[in-house]
């Protein structure tokens, strides 16, 4: 049942242009429901603003929603002279009957997993570089990568997270796995007692240590993990001895996503439509449920903070992308408005800078920028791909003169992976208005 919606839209998808983009998206206060062809393809497609309005409240999921104000403006202050240009640098394809199910970026490296293969890229030149993979030990498809310092950490299929060490010398850049999580001491310490088993189905039991289902997500801030699975709960694990702390209930179905802020809150986003808020009270050992946000109507699929973590995005399949900002007067957040705009589920939520890049089943990357007023402008659409978008990974680029990287040099890498099985790799470039260049001219805002 899970899956369901998702076989729905990798089924009826219709195969697009893989040509590779290159446009320039200048905002102009008058163009306001023009959608222009991408420069580089022969292909072009129209929007007006009845089709948009049709297409947009034709779905009933999207009609569930009309308490939640957009945050799409546009006006000439707020826009003037602003632009992005894109294009879509190169396309890898680590295994072409695989799908990309995992992006990440670490230390100059892209980490891409097809199922159980993980391959390693140098990230600015795209050379291929080593693969490491779980097949022996039937892991099961790879959900998601994480990191800490040399340590690499790998959610599976198989209920089980597995950790890498990362040997980066001249002649030796593989990856060796150090154990699997709950590690073996973990286990022995309390398999004896009853007390630390629990029932996770009639007849059935496990530690409490133990995911028991699909880990689908994995969040790594100040020496700590937080794991989350379908099996409906939040663990904490110490990456120190790499012990499982805590592991809590955290919703009535399968949790999919977990985002946590650099003061330790923890947001969890589930199959049961709500985004849970965790947090550990000042001299508690435990984490608390502080707030249920509850506004999406079906499925939360992938969530995402700011810089500071002020702003949470969530992405579900509703189409939507709601905005949570933490109000003065209270300690969780509420809902600020949404972002319409994908034709499908929104599968993955990247924030880079002051961009936020969303990956949906519709085969899209939307890229929002939020400006001074608060409200967003979706500046741009990439696309190519033939099935839906699953994972994203984006780094801000930095001056080659600058070592203390304290200079961006308003460049963006993107790499979209979808489940076609290829990763394209995009360079985002921010500026001032490039109209001049008579590039192509975008701009799509639905209220």
């Amino acid at each position: 049942m899970r899956l369901r919606w998702l076989l729905d839209t990798c089924s009826s998808a219709n195969n697009c242009a893989t040509a590779t983009h290159n446009s320039t998206i200048s905002l102009h206060p008058s163009k306001k429901q023009q959608h222009a062809s991408d420069s580089s393809t022969s292909s072009s497609s129209t929007l007006t603003s009845d089709d948009s309005t049709s297409t947009l409240y034709s779905n009933y999921s999207i009609q569930t929603l009309p308490s939640v104000p957009s945050l799409q403006k546009l006006s000439s202050q707020n826009l003037n002279n602003f632009s992005v240009s894109y294009h879509c640098i190169t396309s890898l394809t680590p295994h072409s009957s695989r799908p990309i199910t995992s992006l990440a970026l670490h230390n100059n490296l892209l980490y891409a997993a097809t199922e159980n293969q993980i391959n390693v890229y140098d990230r600015q030149t795209c050379t291929y570089l080593h693969t490491f993979n779980t097949k022996s030990i039937s892991s099961g498809s790879t959900k998601t990568i994480a990191f800490s310092k040399d340590m690499v950490f790998t959610t599976h299929q198989d209920c089980k997270i597995r950790v890498w060490n990362h040997h980066h010398h001249k002649n030796n850049n593989n990856h060796r796995k150090l154990t699997t999580l709950p590690t073996v001491n973990d286990r022995f310490r309390r398999f004896l007692l009853p007390s630390n088993y629990i029932n996770i189905r009639r007849h059935v039991k496990r530690l409490w240590i133990e995911h028991a289902d699909a880990v689908t997500d994995l969040a790594v801030s100040n020496g700590v993990i937080y794991s989350v699975s379908w099996d409906k709960t939040l663990k904490i694990w110490r990456i120190s001895d790499l012990r499982c702390l805590e592991s809590l209930k955290a919703h009535e179905d399968a949790v999919n996503a977990v985002a946590v802020s650099n003061d330790g809150t923890v947001y969890t986003g589930s199959s049961d439509k709500r985004i849970r808020v965790w947090a550990k009270p000042v001299g508690e050992k435990k984490h608390v449920l502080v707030a249920t946000l509850e506004k999406h109507k079906s499925a939360v699929n992938a969530l995402a903070l700011n810089d500071d973590g002020s702003v949470l995005f969530s992405g579900a399949c509703d189409r939507s992308i709601l905005v949570w900002e933490r109000e003065d007067s209270a300690n969780h957040m509420v809902v600020s408005g949404a972002l319409r705009g994908h034709q499908k589920a929104i599968l993955c939520l990247i924030n880079v800078s002051d961009l936020l890049l969303s990956g949906s089943a519709d085969r899209t990357v939307r890229i929002w920028k939020r400006v001074y007023d608060g409200s967003f402008c979706c500046v741009g659409v990439l696309d190519g791909h033939r099935k839906p978008v699953k994972s994203l990974a984006a780094i801000q680029e930095y001056n080659d003169d600058d070592e203390s990287q304290s200079s961006p040099n308003g460049v963006v890498s993107v790499f979209s992976g979808s489940l076609d099985g290829e990763i394209k790799v995009w360079q985002l470039s921010i500026g001032c208005d490039l109209a001049s260049q008579g590039q192509s001219i975008f701009s799509e805002f639905l209220e």
